[in-house]
């Protein structure tokens, strides 16, 4: 008898051998026993977990003859019949092949007709999203209105492909993957009947490289067994599959965690020396933080996909490196995952991802950073251990730093508040009173750049800010004539009026100082020269000018407020 592979071999007979699918068993037992059939089924799913293998089951169900039952004889003649594809009243349509709407007709007008012995005629149209629009419209009315004795099937890899017309018709069941866990389970079963030697860490492999397809796990299964006459060594497993154990995994990840540019460098050229695919590696690294992600937050270590063995020293390093870390690696990682799978050259691409990668440990917390501190990430830090210092090749060595400071030494003066100018100091003022000065005009600045954060920026940049006599004077810069301009604008004045007051009280003044005259706030004017003076000197204007060839024109005596110009809330300070 010719050798038969063990994907078909194995194919599940009954319910109960449909591994990884308990909740559409449970449903549709529950159908089968209570006698609620529905007229139309969609099984979806990715490849090899079980679609076409539960429509037969299903058709078993219906015609067998101690049915309808949930648990099929397999004994007598229409189980026979169906499991070997022979059963007339059983059909079964590939879609890919017969999608044209003339062959759907046909198969519909068939439908008319009673079964020739069944119980029910069962149509299943496998891969039905290869269908025409036409082919699909033709189905539409006898989905709906099917004969008594007619039950459709309909079995898809891509259930966003068909139509909603046609989904709304059915019952549909989404088959998942099935766990690497459960379907290593199931290679031990098959490798127990089937008297093939393999280890505990060679079915993992398997099962991982299955990616929760069955059909594909066995096949694999079948191949690495016969490669090995009946045995399958760890060896075999990751030479052929193209596995990377977690030892691989653990020193990469230490080495990114550590910043350790040449470790991953290393790693890179044994992935190519090897000649594995730097997609299929990538992925599979990806995976593996994953998992470290989830230990760092305490996750529990039997629900992911590492041996036990390995589990612990991952849990350690996880833990070391911290959650926040894992997360920023993971981001990382991810946003260069399309990089690496669409490139050329794959492994400079996944070898760029990863040395980008280990760059993280030198970013520089922003907080650390405005409360004064070195701001060093500590991904370093907390990793395991810390990173040999390694002399890269044509590196030019650094000057000596410099030595510490003396314990006396005063420590270093905070960030100071930028554009502060306050009046020199005098013999007569105490350096206590100028620091209140400009802590004082600072927290003015502030209070208006929580209003209008363009004023107080181009406040900052006038010459001086001195606070004498409840009055704040701004002494403008020379040639200054942006800021009187926006001055005119009777908000920006309300605003400055209202961050005085925050500061100094209702009662305090101020106003703007340009040589040896003063311009009080209250008793500004509409300059309409001193606008177009200012429009005309402003940067991006003149870059316009030479652009365009342009020139500036004065001011029409019937300008509306909706003038653009220094005074227009897009354009004024």
């Amino acid at each position: 008898m010719a050798y038969q592979v063990l994907a078909r071999k194995w194919r599940p007979q009954d319910f109960s051998s449909l591994i990884g699918q308990e909740p559409i068993v449970t449903a549709l037992g529950n159908a089968l026993r209570e006698g609620r059939l529905a007229q139309a089924y969609v099984f979806s799913g990715i490849r090899g977990v079980g679609k076409t293998t539960a429509a037969r089951l299903l058709a078993k169900a219906l015609n067998c003859e101690l049915g309808p039952t949930p648990k099929p004889c397999n004994q007598c003649v229409i189980c026979r019949e169906i499991t070997s594809g022979a059963d007339l009243d059983v059909v079964e349509v590939d879609a890919a092949t017969h999608s044209k709407v003339e062959q759907v007709r046909d198969l519909t007008e068939s439908l008319r007709y009673g079964p020739a012995r069944d119980r029910y005629k069962v149509v299943v149209l496998d891969e039905v999203h290869r269908l025409s629009r036409n082919a699909f419209d033709a189905l539409l009315k006898i989905v709906e209105e099917p004969p008594a004795h007619v039950v459709f099937i309909f079995a898809t890899t891509e259930i966003e492909a068909v139509p909603a017309t046609i989904l709304s018709r059915c019952q549909e069941y989404h088959f998942r993957r099935v766990a690497p866990a459960q379907l290593a389970a199931h290679l031990r079963d098959i490798c127990n009947h089937e008297s093939i030697t393999a280890s505990e860490a060679a079915l993992r492999l398997i099962a991982r490289a299955g990616e929760g397809s069955v059909r594909d796990a066995v096949a694999l299964l079948d191949q690495m067994a016969t490669f090995g006459s009946g045995t399958i060594d760890d060896e075999d497993a990751v030479r052929l599959l193209g596995g990377f154990d977690a030892a691989l995994f653990l020193s990469l990840l230490t080495a990114i965690l550590r910043g350790d540019a040449l470790a991953v460098a290393h790693t890179a050229a044994h992935v190519e020396q090897q000649g594995w695919d730097p997609r299929q590696v990538f992925a599979r690294f990806l995976s593996f933080c994953r998992d470290a992600l989830h230990l760092a937050m305490g996750g529990n270590r039997d629900i992911l996909d590492l041996p036990s063995e390995d589990a612990a020293a991952v849990a350690a390093l996880a833990q070391g490196a911290g959650y926040e870390n894992l997360l920023r690696l993971l981001h990382h990682l991810l946003n260069s995952e399309s990089t690496v799978r669409r490139s050329d050259s794959g492994v400079l691409a996944l070898e760029i991802a990863w040395l980008r990668a280990a760059e993280l440990p030198k970013l520089v917390r922003v907080e650390s950073l405005l409360a004064g501190g070195p701001g060093r990430a500590d991904m370093s830090n907390r990793a395991a251990a810390p990173a040999p210092q390694v002399e890269r090749p044509g590196s030019v060595p650094l000057p000596p730093s410099r030595p510490a400071a003396p314990a006396t030494a005063p420590e270093p003066s905070p960030i100071r508040p930028p554009v502060v100018r306050p009046e020199p100091q005098t013999p007569t003022s105490s350096s206590a009173s100028t620091s209140s000065l400009a802590s004082d005009v600072a927290a003015f600045l502030e209070a208006l750049s929580k209003r209008k954060q363009a004023l107080a920026a181009h406040l900052g940049e006038a010459e001086r800010l001195e606070y004498q006599d409840s009055e704040l004077r701004v002494m403008l810069a020379p040639g200054d004539e942006w800021l009187p301009a926006a001055m005119q604008r009777a908000s920006n004045r309300a605003l400055v009026d209202a961050a005085v007051a925050e500061v100094w009280g209702p009662a305090a003044r101020w106003c703007l100082v340009q040589g040896a005259s003063e311009t009080p706030a209250a008793r500004l004017e509409p300059l309409p020269a001193l606008e177009q003076r200012a429009l005309a000197a402003h940067p991006m204007v003149q870059t316009m000018l030479e652009i365009f060839g342009g020139k500036v024109e004065p001011f029409a005596q019937a300008t509306t407020t909706q003038d653009a110009g220094p005074d227009s809330e897009e354009t004024d300070a």
